[in-house]
This record gives structure tokens, C-alpha cells and sequence, in this order.
């Protein structure tokens, strides 16, 4: 297939990693050469130095008409917009553009946008914010991932000592009929698709394929009962993405924004529900102003501000003060990994939710809810098995499968299933396959 992206900024430059791991036909266009010349060095791709004011010349010599994909991330979301309404005129097959209105994903205005040549709108703070509510739900988790509306789900959760499963061979703990399906185990900075013979360790951050009914055992097995469910949030930055969250907060949930900016704080009145969120003009950093909104009887902290540093920092303090859930946005992609093997909590990166959003359109139209991994340098995804296809040929530990594949479970009639290796995949189910090291486009003719 052949992709054109439209900026090289930190999405466009993500975009075009995970693309040419799957050895597609990328070009790139911006109007800065040093950027073109950073994804170059570590990307096989076509760069073009264009203004995005002047795109038609470019779009020709892009070939925008053979586009099988174009997307347009670029800082400005007018000239996404526009762009993308040009390069379908000239031939591109699907548009995406990147927005930073929350109006403009409103179902009437993305089907007007659809009319005009738009495939697609994605704007990362909802991404994120749908994010961050997720793992709301799930205290003691650091990252949570559903199959089917939860019918399966995936969590991503740091061990310590109180795990009742350390120390012991995954062969004698995750026996048939076991509840539960260790996926991948990240210590340190590495990472391990585990045999029967791997254990879990404390401080390692281990991904478990569970069903839904199992999800509260999980919390037991794993220590976690401690842990306490969140009522009261504290949000540091009254951006777009607290107000998201904020707009979104499950039910029984209470939040407190700091924000230092006077006027912010008159406009963030104006669009959340004052009577379940407090807006307060402060600096959110202060452990004073944290202690005087009272931070100690407060289940999570998120430190969303646009400066990556403050917000681990912010998280950093908030665990010595005593909370127990706490989620930093991280902008800077060189902050991920310390930030990951930190014990902040859960981390956000807005640039790899758009990039994995998008990522999944390239891809056959049986994988869907595709997910990139940062901590662990993974792509998770649901498959959808077809009649004849390889993967129902044979029991799983029979399809001899790359090392770094491991099956998680399945979706079959609504109902979640953990896969072992006796596990005959039927046509119709849905499997969720993790996948490091190895493309996710490489295990799509297992399912063709």
C-alpha cells in the first residue's frame, strides 16, 4: 500500500516507524529538512520538502492519486482539513486528519466531513482521555485494554511482594483451566515472551489476558486488594484532555483541576459540570496547594499538563503524599521508557494512541482494536479467523507460530475464552494476538 503523510512533527514521525515496519510505501512531506532528515535516518521512506501552503506540486510529485492512504497531522488542523479534502479530489483512496477542536468529532460534523472527502477525524486528547478513564475503573492497574466490551480483557500490572504467583515456573501456576494468561513479562528493559519455564518476579510489569468475571480474582492474585477504588481525582492542566476525562468521569467519580491560568479557569466553568468538578486557579505542583486540597484522601492524581518533566515529577510527589493511582502525560517520546520503568503508574503518550488509531487502517480489514505498545515495544491486536484459514487448520502448539507471537484469547459467540495450546481455533472467533519483534502484518495470512 502506499501512504503520504503530511508533517513530521512527533504522530508523523511515529507514523512513519510503525509503517515501515511493515514495509509499505511511505512518503513524507514537510517544509522542515531536519526533521525529513531525522525519520530518514531510521525509516525507509521518500521524503519531499514542501510547504503545506503550496501542496499541489508536492501532492503530484508524491503521486496523490495512487494514494492508498493520506493523512495530514500537522500542528494546524484547518490545513489538515483542506489538505485532505484536496488529496481526495486528486485521487487518494481514504483521508485522515488530525483535529484539536472537540466539535469537530460531533457525529453530524464527521458525517459532513465524510460528504466533503474526509475518510477520518482523530483527536488524540479524546483518544487519551478515553484512555485515562479506563484505567479510573481499574485502580490497581497500570494499563487496561478490552476485547469485545470487556469480554476479554488485557492488563498491564507492576508486581510487588504482596503477589500471591512470584517465584514459581509459569508451568506449574498457569496450569489448564487457569483463569488467567501471562502474555508478556517487561523487567527492566527487557522484555520476555514467556515459556512454562519463566517466572514472575517482583517489580516486574506483566501483561495478563483475563476474562471479565475473572477481573476481580486478578486484583487478589496479584496483591492489589489494597489498593483503593477511585472516588476523588486530582487533574493537574486544565487542558483539552482533563476536559475530556473531566466530561467523561464514570459515575460516583469527583474531581479537583488546578490550573494556573485565570482565564483558563473562567472558560473550563463554562464547558464541565461545576457540580461535580472543582476548578481551582493554583499551581498544582505544590505539594502546599496539593496538602490544602487535601491530596492525602484523594485516590488518583493526573499531571496533564504540556511539559513532560512536571508531569513524572508531579506523579513522583504525588506517591510519596500517598496516592495510589497516578497517570502522567508524557509528550517527549526520549521520556517513555524511564517513565515506564518508574513507578509514576500509568503513562499517556498522545502521539502513540493517534499513531496506533491510524496504524490499524493500513492493515486488513479483519484486524481491528490494534494497539502499539511503547513499554514493551508490541503491537497488540484482534483478529478475526476466516473459514480455511491457517490458523483453524491446527491446535495452536501446532501452527508453530514465531517465538515472539503469543495468542492471549478469543472471543467466541460474545463469550471470552483463554487460548493454551490445545486450543482448536474455530472460523468466526476473534483472537487476540500480541506480537513483538515480528510485524503485525506478517501474522495476517495466519488468518486469511
Amino acid at each position: 500500500m502506499k501512504v503520504i503523510i503530511v508533517g513530521a512533527d512527533a504522530i508523523g514521525a511515529h507514523l512513519a516507524e510503525l509503517f515501515s515496519k511493515i514495509k509499505q510505501n511511505i512518503i513524507i512531506i514537510d517544509e522542515d529538512e531536519s526533521k525529513l532528515e531525522r525519520i530518514a535516518a531510521y525509516c525507509d521512506l521518500l521524503t519531499i520538502k514542501s510547504s503545506a501552503n503550496t501542496p499541489i506540486k508536492s501532492f503530484r510529485d508524491a503521486g496523490v492519486n495512487t494514494a492508498d492512504l493520506f493523512i495530514s497531522v500537522m500542528r494546524d488542523e484547518n490545513l489538515n482539513l483542506s489538505l485532505c479534502v484536496l488529496a481526495r479530489s486528486m485521487g487518494a483512496k481514504q483521508t485522515v486528519a488530525r483535529v484539536e477542536n472537540a466539535e469537530f468529532t460531533d457525529v453530524h460534523i464527521t458525517n459532513a466531513f465524510k460528504r466533503a472527502g474526509i475518510s477520518s477525524i482523530i483527536y488524540p486528547d479524546d483518544l487519551a482521555a478515553q484512555e485515562i478513564i479506563a484505567g479510573l475503573e481499574l485502580s490497581w492497574v497500570r494499563q487496561r485494554w478490552n476485547v469485545h466490551g470487556g469480554a476479554l480483557t488485557m492488563l498491564g500490572i507492576k508486581l510487588r511482594e504482596e503477589c500471591e504467583i512470584l517465584n514459581r515456573p509459569l508451568k506449574n501456576v498457569c496450569q489448564p483451566g487457569c483463569p488467567y494468561h501471562v502474555v508478556a513479562i517487561k523487567r527492566g528493559n527487557s522484555t520476555i515472551i514467556p515459556t512454562g519455564n519463566d517466572m514472575m518476579l517482583s517489580q516486574d510489569y506483566v501483561y495478563f489476558m483475563t476474562t471479565r468475571d475473572y477481573v476481580p480474582e486478578m486484583r487478589r492474585v496479584t496483591g492489589k486488594e489494597h489498593y483503593p477504588d477511585v472516588k476523588n481525582v486530582i487533574i493537574v492542566g486544565g487542558g483539552k484532555t482533563a476536559v475530556r476525562v473531566v466530561n467523561n468521569l464514570p459515575r460516583g467519580m469527583k474531581a479537583k483541576i488546578f490550573e494556573t491560568s485565570t482565564a483558563r479557569c473562567e472558560e473550563l466553568n463554562a464547558v464541565i459540570d461545576t457540580s461535580r468538578v472543582m476548578v481551582i486557579n493554583a499551581d498544582g505542583r505544590s505539594v502546599a496547594n496539593l496538602l490544602e486540597e487535601n491530596v492525602r484522601s484523594t485516590q488518583a492524581l493526573l499531571a496533564l499538563t504540556g511539559n513532560s518533566e512536571a508531569n513524572i515529577l508531579t506523579c513522583m510527589t504525588a506517591q510519596e503524599l500517598g496516592v495510589s493511582k497516578t497517570v502522567a502525560m508524557v509528550e517527549n517520546m526520549d521520556y517513555m521508557n524511564i517513565a515506564g520503568n518508574s513507578d509514576i503508574g500509568t503513562v499517556i503518550n498522545k502521539q502513540a494512541l493517534t499513531a496506533s488509531y491510524i496504524y490499524q487502517m493500513l492493515l486488513n480489514g479483519d484486524v481491528r482494536n490494534i494497539r502499539n505498545l511503547l513499554m514493551v515495544n508490541a503491537d497488540i491486536a484482534e483478529f478475526n479467523a476466516h473459514k480455511g484459514s491457517r490458523i483453524t487448520s491446527k491446535r495452536v502448539y501446532e501452527l508453530n507460530l514465531p517465538k515472539s507471537v503469543e495468542l492471549g484469547g478469543l472471543v467466541r459467540g460474545g463469550v471470552g475464552i483463554l487460548i493454551n495450546g490445545s486450543t482448536q481455533i474455530q472460523p468466526g472467533d476473534n483472537v487476540v494476538v500480541f506480537c513483538q519483534d515480528t510485524n503485525i502484518s506478517q501474522i495476517e495470512k495466519y488468518f486469511i
